[in-house]
């Protein structure tokens, strides 16, 4: 469903990813671990072109995303900017603030996109809107404003709103990270839920536990590569690099 090939980007001077080459295929679940600063988000924006890679390519189920490659010219082209937003469409993105939309309602939140960006007609979306609320266990929040919910509820709605574009695959980044522990389940059961059903999904996370209950893949980044990656099983019991071994301790011990 995805692949990457030699994805480079930089900030300034300061070189942030560093040739990441990985396959995604559909259905399957990758979870991106390593220390804060290796890259990872700025991987998984990249991915759906909210952060323009600078050099390598990014293949979304076959498709360039973002920047192209010219044989003739032997440079990189941006593509047109109906071509993005029509991939980003299929790739839903779940932030680690949530960045629901204040001033609307619960509903109003879920059915923004499909109604805007996809023309969908109103009524039906607001009858998926409630399947969707039922789905995350919330659905008396339904006229709510995101300032009454707790954060945990919060980003079960930014989920269901990622979910209502009916996207082909799911980016989350750091989802829980933002949350109090006691709050962290519910997201990460909502996510589960997805997983039984299918979805393809890339993971940014601290959560071990969920890595090692459903990743069918974890990556370890660290200083902008892929260092290691293998089955849950053997990254986090028999790692083989050092540096990955070294993470590893850190976290597990806290």
């Amino acid at each position: 469903m995805i692949e990457v090939k030699g994805l480079h980007k930089s900030f300034g001077s300061h070189e942030v990813l560093k040739g990441i080459e990985l396959k995604v295929e559909k259905g399957e679940v990758v979870v991106i671990i390593g220390p804060s600063g290796s890259g990872k988000s700025t991987f998984l924006r990249c991915l759906n072109h909210l952060e323009k890679h600078d050099k390598g390519l990014i293949y979304f189920e076959g498709k360039p995303v973002g920047l192209d490659y010219d044989e003739k010219k032997k440079k990189y082209h941006e593509l047109p900017k109906k071509e993005i937003v029509k991939i980003r469409k299929r790739m839903g993105m779940v932030f680690q603030n949530f960045n629901l939309f204040p001033h609307k309602t619960v509903m109003e939140n879920i059915i923004e996109g499909p109604v805007i960006a996809l023309g969908e007609n109103k009524e039906q979306v607001i009858l998926e809107g409630r399947k969707l609320l039922e789905k995350i266990e919330l659905t008396d929040k339904e006229n709510s404003y995101p300032h009454s919910l707790s954060g945990g509820q919060q980003q079960r709605v930014a989920i269901a709103r990622a979910l209502a574009m009916k996207p082909d695959m799911m980016l989350f980044d750091e989802p829980t990270s933002a949350l109090d522990p006691e709050l962290v389940g519910g997201v990460l059961t909502v996510m589960k839920n997805l997983v039984k059903e299918g979805m393809t999904m890339i993971v940014v996370t601290h959560e071990m536990g969920f890595a090692k209950e459903v990743a069918d893949r974890v990556l370890f980044m660290d200083e902008g590569k892929i260092l290691e990656e293998g089955s849950p099983e053997d990254l986090f019991k028999n790692p083989k690099e050092e540096r990955t071994k070294e993470f590893l301790k850190s976290i597990l011990e806290v």
